[in-house]
């Protein structure tokens, strides 16, 4: 009789062949790269090599236009990043555990710390398109959690300080913000927005949070960043579009290429 594995015993089988496939027995910091920040990976360092994210155990190929769908292995001084372009989103469909099957695999593969990008609606008048923004804290309205029984996960300090402070010794001046993650795949109505205000956030978008609870839970260190590709429904008067996300991100790249190329060898 066949045996079903657990997620993490699922991460274990991807990291493996992940090892096999690049040729990189272990990695040390992982980048999950979301809406419009594809373009900024060149500047992370040398590639080593790149493999078909669906190559992986467990992996799905992207439903989403400008969401990748590759895995790169980059060398960056002394370490390695395993550079995810592209992620499984909530509103797919495939489950919490598809969601977070990413995190688990690079901490399976060695990796200590995790930089979690977006693009994401801003609820500040002052981020323009193209604005990028540390994650503080989040709230998390998908209704769900990746963690699975009575395994009790202190999230007080989820998105680390040090890294955050690492951020601002590179760029002076960087927002922070609270992320507020609705399940999607439908943008958010203006009033949702004012409840958004009114709770704390400053941040919208439809990821993230699963993804740093379940990093958290790997024991991994946890560096959330929102690039602001658009503000937040109800508070320009202008109807929201994927293409309009995508683009701003494609005119932030090269500032996003610079600021993660100088942080994350610091990690």
């Amino acid at each position: 009789m066949s045996t079903v594995s657990t997620p993490h015993e699922a991460a274990a089988d991807a990291a493996s062949v992940l090892a096999e496939k690049t040729g990189v027995a272990r990695h040390d910091i992982a980048l999950v790269m979301g809406s419009g920040w594809l373009p900024a990976v060149d500047a992370l360092g040398e590639a080593v090599a790149e493999i078909d994210i669906a190559d992986l155990p467990g992996f799905a190929a992207p439903a989403v236009e400008g969401h990748g769908g590759k895995l790169r292995s980059v060398r960056a001084g002394d370490k390695n990043l395993l550079v995810f372009l592209g992620r499984t989103h909530f509103y797919e469909g495939l489950g919490v555990a598809a969601v977070v099957h990413g995190v688990r695999t690079a901490a399976a593969a060695g990796c200590r710390a995790i930089v979690l990008t977006n693009g994401c609606g801003g609820l500040k008048e002052t981020w323009s398109p193209g604005t990028p923004v540390l994650i503080s804290d989040h709230i998390n309205l998908t209704g769900c959690s990746p963690i699975v029984g009575a395994h009790f996960v202190d999230l007080t300090d989820l998105y680390s300080p040090r890294l955050r402070a690492l951020c601002q010794e590179v760029e002076p001046g960087l927002d922070e913000g609270v992320y507020v993650q609705f399940p999607g795949p439908h943008y958010e109505t203006p009033a949702e927005i004012g409840m958004v205000r009114a709770i704390g956030g400053h941040l919208v978008g439809m990821s993230t949070t699963l993804e740093a609870i379940a990093a958290r839970e790997a024991g991994l260190e946890v560096l959330g960043i929102s690039l602001v590709t658009n503000l937040a429904a109800g508070m320009s008067g202008e109807p929201l579009n994927h293409e309009e996300v995508l683009e701003a991100g494609k005119a932030a790249a090269t500032r996003m290429g610079a600021l993660l190329g100088a942080v994350v060898p610091r990690i």
